[in-house]
């Protein structure tokens, strides 16, 4: 995913958990987070929550192995910009990033 978004002209930085993502500094600079649903510690539902109760409105794109039609709905009603399975086509992931683009949130960032 990083080469593909990358090779889209996204500034991309990578983490290894969503707690090593919330410590950087990177942050406060990030305009899309795009984020596994089961990670390690905390979950990419945790994490987007986390978020939004921080005050860090950071449009989110959430991917999954494990799609659950509920799931799905309620993140999409808290916010999340999209909700993608795996294994992920790339064009439902780069209509979300244009989408998330276009929506206002200015150039792309991390």
């Amino acid at each position: 995913m990083r080469r593909l978004l990358k090779s889209l002209g996204y500034p991309v930085a990578v983490f290894s958990s969503a707690g090593e993502f919330l410590a950087s500094p990177e942050l406060a600079a990030t305009t899309c987070l795009v984020a596994d649903v089961h990670m390690p510690a905390m979950t990419g539902i945790d994490l987007y929550k986390s978020l939004t109760e921080g005050g860090h409105a950071i449009p989110t794109i959430l991917v999954t192995a494990y799609p659950d039609d509920i799931v799905q709905d309620l993140m999409l009603s808290l916010g999340v910009k999209c909700y993608l399975s795996k294994p992920l086509e790339e064009a439902h992931l780069i209509r979300c990033l244009r989408s998330v683009f276009a929506r206002g949130t200015g150039e792309p960032g991390r």
